[in-house]
């Protein structure tokens, strides 16, 4: 059984644990459908190390409510949560689910907790944001798998 409880500090070794997991698969497929140079702008050090450094700061980021799930009191995944009160949203600003944890509700369960937690602010839509490669299509399935609605969105890169 899945519980999720609010993040605390000490949670912050695991959560970065996970998230190394979840996306080590994701990030060669995403490197190898995107221009090099694009990736190499957003990715010098790695994407590791990028990645590692985004999760510390949403972690600690006051205008993000970060969430964790657990099973038999193991950190399998977590949730970031915004509001933009100008559009009456929540957004979903990040989620991982452990590569060892995953097609067992974990993801469906963090999904079903933002719900929750937006309808709670009296919010009239959720967003959530992903990318369009290889690596990041069980992303896309499943939030698709939970009803979101792919919206057309055009984004450009020229290399200088």
């Amino acid at each position: 059984m899945t519980k999720i409880r609010k993040y605390i500090e000490s949670d912050l070794g695991s959560v970065l644990e996970v998230t190394e997991h979840a996306w080590a698969p994701v990030f060669p497929l995403m490197r190898e459908d995107i221009p090099k140079y694009v990736y190499d702008s957003f990715y010098p050090e790695g994407w590791r190390k990028r990645q590692i450094s985004e999760v510390e700061a949403v972690c600690a980021d006051a205008e993000t409510d970060v969430w964790v799930a657990e099973i038999e009191f193991r950190i399998v995944g977590y949730l970031g949560l915004r509001v933009h009160p100008e559009d009456s949203m929540g957004e979903i600003y990040i989620i991982a689910v452990d590569p060892a944890a995953q097609q067992k509700g974990v993801g469906k369960a963090l999904m079903a907790f933002a719900f929750d937690w937006m309808r709670e602010k009296k919010l009239k839509m959720a967003f959530v944001e992903t990318g369009g490669d290889r690596g990041h299509e069980p992303a896309r399935l499943s939030y698709e798998a939970v009803g979101f609605e792919r919206y057309p969105v055009a984004r450009y890169f020229k290399e200088l």
